[in-house]
């Protein structure tokens, strides 16, 4: 005669829907929480002058940070205009993310995830408050729903000036000015086109790209950005910079 299993016991099974009734609350109330995180330091950041998490490490290690923060108005229209060019040429016309850039990138990347190629200002801003440096499809993911959060409730001018606030240039050196100072021993607003295409073609590698001292793959990739900087005034109408 075929024995058939028995079932469980009824308290047993209860016991069981309860437990995973009450980690899914807690899962819940911690996704609850790290939204409304979000919300909170999105308003804040919106006035603030926000660190990134690498400025946060760097403090949590008793690393130093250089960082002077710089109204956009106090920053050379030649940085912005060339950061626009070379990191996001559609910065004005998407609404967060570079759908069409990133659909592409995802189709030709590896293993590692998807490359700096796919992130836009929006995305690597969203980052560098937010998330980690390290490249991974998980933070990809959480990089495009900020990334729109971010330019929902910020005017493309604020991105913009966070972003050139809180972008590393170096060990230890966070935002335009502290990398004007650091580099070229004068302030943000004064950078040559030159040096704003030197600062910002090392935007990609910063540890390993030295402005100050370029070699040659630098200055070849920052002399073909000064040479499209004469034509960046269609690309760059939402940040509304006058050129000096």
């Amino acid at each position: 005669m075929t024995q058939t299993a028995e079932a469980p016991p009824i308290g047993r099974r209860a016991s069981s829907l309860g437990w995973i009734g009450a980690l899914l609350r807690w899962l819940l109330w911690i996704v609850l929480a790290v939204v409304g995180l979000l919300l909170l330091l999105t308003a804040v950041y919106a006035v603030a002058h926000p660190p990134s998490t690498l400025m946060l490490g760097r403090w949590a290690t008793l690393k130093p940070v250089d960082r002077r923060w710089t109204p956009i108005e106090a920053i050379s229209p030649r940085l912005v205009n060339a950061v626009i060019l070379s990191e996001d040429a559609r910065y004005c016309q998407h609404g967060g993310v570079d759908w069409d850039a990133l659909r592409t990138v995802l189709d030709d990347a590896d293993d590692a995830g998807p490359s700096r190629g796919a992130s836009t200002i929006p995305m690597q801003t969203a980052k560098n408050l937010f998330l980690w440096p390290s490249r991974s499809y998980v933070r990809k993911g959480l990089e495009l729903p900020l990334a729109l959060w971010l330019d929902l409730v910020w005017s493309k001018r604020r991105i913009m000036e966070v972003y050139l606030n809180i972008a590393e240039w170096g060990p230890g050196v966070f935002g335009a000015e502290a990398a004007a100072r650091s580099y070229f021993n004068k302030s943000a607003s004064e950078l040559t086109a030159r040096e704003a295409t030197l600062l910002t073609k090392a935007l990609p590698n910063p540890i390993l790209r030295n402005p100050g001292k370029p070699g040659r793959g630098l200055q070849r990739l920052a002399g073909r950005l000064a040479g499209q900087l004469g034509d960046a005034e269609p690309y760059v109408q939402c940040v509304k910079v006058a050129r000096r």
